[in-house]
């Protein structure tokens, strides 16, 4: 008689999934690393004087060196571009509310609107010292400025095309021009006016700098405005990386404020 047994084989433990690298959320960093290595290489290959274009390291060294100012500087930069930002928020929501209630007072005051925001903002920041002096103010209505419009015109446009066909049908069942606006137009400009908030707000730090390089004690704009008259490159160049910072976390935050305000109205089909 055989006997026959049964082994079994012996336990390797749990299963260790292998890690795996989420590169779309890599994808920033590493192409930021590769814009710094590149531009060092490039600065070493081509010898560039510093006053030309300095290295990103002497760059760094500059943010250290002058971290007190650069930190003082930028909050004020920060307070005025999104007090302007503020501003321009609640006015372009109201204006563009305003404007997209009928077509007729979005043909009249449309064109008004464009020719507004073809005046260089440039060539107001010395009316607006003439009014108010040198100092906050002036920043704050320069960000203001050239970040309404933006808001301004996507509501507008948000609220402008509602299809006619959707009015007709909510008139039919009674529905009155306030119902239609507050239960189909306001809603539909949402995606709009969140939007456009990503667009104003990297626009009102433009609008907050050129008013501090021009009519402004402290800020950014004023800092490297004093940097260039020293030929201090190397400071010039730190501004401008702390002021892509907080654009970037700014834009990063309208974003989210985006996504999590109208994500019912994406949906992306684009693939990784």
């Amino acid at each position: 008689m055989t006997i026959v047994t049964e082994t079994t084989p012996p336990s390797t433990g749990p299963k260790v999934k292998p890690m795996r690298i989420n590169w779309v959320r890599a994808a920033p960093w590493l192409y930021t690393l590769g814009l710094f290595l590149g531009w060092e290489l490039l600065v070493i290959v081509l010898d560039t004087p510093v006053t030309v274009l300095p290295a990103p390291s002497r760059v760094f060294q500059a943010v250290v060196q002058y971290w007190s100012a650069i930190w003082k500087n930028s909050l004020q930069t920060l307070f005025t571009t999104t007090l302007g930002f503020g501003l321009a928020v609640v006015g372009g929501l109201a204006l563009g509310l305003f404007i997209g209630w009928s077509k007729t007072i979005y043909a009249g005051l449309y064109p008004l609107m464009i020719g507004f925001n073809a005046i260089p903002k440039v060539a107001v920041v010395p009316i607006l010292v003439i009014w108010f002096g040198i100092g906050t103010i002036p920043a704050v209505i320069t960000a203001f400025l050239i970040s309404f419009f933006p808001i301004v015109v996507n509501v507008a446009t948000g609220l402008a095309t509602i299809e006619p066909e959707t009015e007709d049908v909510l008139r039919a069942l009674g529905a009155r021009k306030m119902d239609i606006m507050l239960k189909v137009g306001i809603p539909r400009s949402m995606p709009y006016f969140f939007g456009s908030l990503k667009i104003a707000i990297t626009l009102a730090f433009v609008g907050s700098v050129l008013s501090e390089t021009v009519a402004a004690n402290y800020g950014l704009g004023n800092m490297m405005s004093s940097a260039q008259s020293q030929f201090n490159v190397p400071l010039v160049f730190a501004g401008l990386l702390a002021l892509a910072v907080e654009g970037i976390a700014m834009y990063a935050l309208m974003a989210w404020i985006e996504k999590r305000m109208t994500g019912w109205a994406h949906r992306s089909t684009m693939s990784h």
